[in-house]
């Protein structure tokens, strides 16, 4: 029996990484040897992976070397010094973090969008998109192949866990605070609960949302809206697209969510938006609000595809759909897209 390819997860360790090895273990196993890598103080750790304990490795370069295939589940700065060192060991890279995604010479990917850009790498490193543009991409693309996508206007309502375990960690130790209490009615009073210690957002998020995710960048926007847009525009190949975001946490734990107002050439009907949408690859449709069906995150965390309801047209112009969307922002968001993009690796190997 033929091994398969050598696959290395970088970030073994971390949210992202619990997840890809859910998705080792689930989906069909076409590794040969699995390596798992992560910090040095994570390093001697034993996680179970396909059935097996595999004892976790210090990121360094021998920890790379014999990879066919190495996911990066770290973030930028990591990746950014190291995808290149596993590239240039011959390994194909796919890198989950914002390292590389806006290069000209790494091609962006979402296996059911633009599969063929895969082969693509001239620096041997594939990126995968951040998870807001993810939670949307697919059922945005079904719907631009079919009308012609003119122009997109997003609020994004982004899960803690996009923080990392210190936002999960701040939104619990928040709630724990103002639980039980009449906190809320105040102007203050929940800010004067929760302290000082608001771990990685800029307001308490218990009780609240904060309209801000990501740096500063020009003109009072956030590195994340902005690169919500890049993203969009590079994916459909669309690179004028006028796209404005808005990226908002919310108080919960993992899913992200989108209200999407979506501009398109062509004249929009929602039964024929409700067709593509039900049967386009990565997508389930759940929009019946008549009986209270539409997605949540509360409903959509664990699961794969991007769920999409409250499809309706704008009642002041034809050419518009308004949509709500939801994706698990550690599955669909990141493990499951890098890991789709290293199965789409992995045949190469087995067809040489």
């Amino acid at each position: 029996m033929t091994r398969g390819p050598a696959l290395t997860v970088v970030g073994a360790t971390g949210g992202a990484g619990a997840v890809m090895l859910q998705i080792l273990s689930q989906h069909a196993d076409v590794w040969g040897e699995v390596r798992l890598v992560a910090s040095a103080r994570s390093a001697g750790r034993k996680l179970l992976v396909r059935g097996e304990e595999c004892e976790v490795l210090a990121l360094s370069e021998e920890a790379l070397d014999g990879s066919d295939v190495v996911v990066f589940l770290v973030p930028a700065d990591i990746a950014a010094r190291w995808a290149p060192v596993a590239a240039a060991k011959g390994a194909v890279v796919v890198d989950s973090s914002a390292a590389f995604r806006m290069a000209a010479d790494v091609p962006l990917v979402v296996p059911e969008l633009n599969p063929h850009a895969v082969r693509m790498r001239p620096r041997g490193i594939v990126a995968s998109p951040h998870a807001s543009t993810l939670a949307m991409i697919v059922a945005i693309g079904a719907l631009h192949a079919e009308f012609g996508l003119s122009e997109l206007i997003v609020s994004t309502y982004q899960a803690v866990s996009g923080e990392g375990q210190a936002g999960v960690d701040a939104l619990r130790r928040q709630i724990s605070l103002v639980a039980g209490t009449g906190l809320g009615t105040s102007p203050g009073d929940v800010r004067r609960a929760v302290g000082d210690d608001l771990g990685p957002f800029a307001a308490p998020v218990a009780l609240n949302v904060v309209p801000w995710a990501g740096d500063l960048a020009d003109d009072g926007w956030s590195s994340q809206e902005l690169g919500l847009r890049d993203e969009l525009r590079k994916l459909l190949d669309l690179p004028r697209l006028p796209v404005a975001a808005t990226c908002v946490r919310v108080p919960v734990v993992t899913t992200h969510s989108a209200s999407v107002h979506a501009r398109f050439e062509t004249e929009v009907d929602v039964a024929r938006a409700h067709e593509i949408l039900a049967t386009a690859p990565g997508v389930v449709l759940f929009d019946n609000p008549a009986v209270g069906e539409f997605p949540t995150p509360a409903d959509v965390v664990g699961t794969d595809p991007t769920w999409v309801g409250r499809v309706r047209s704008s009642p002041d112009d034809p050419h518009v759909l308004e949509l709500f969307v939801c994706g698990d922002n550690l599955r669909k968001g990141t493990a499951l897209n890098a890991a789709h993009i290293a199965e789409l690796a992995a045949r190469e190997f087995t067809e040489r």
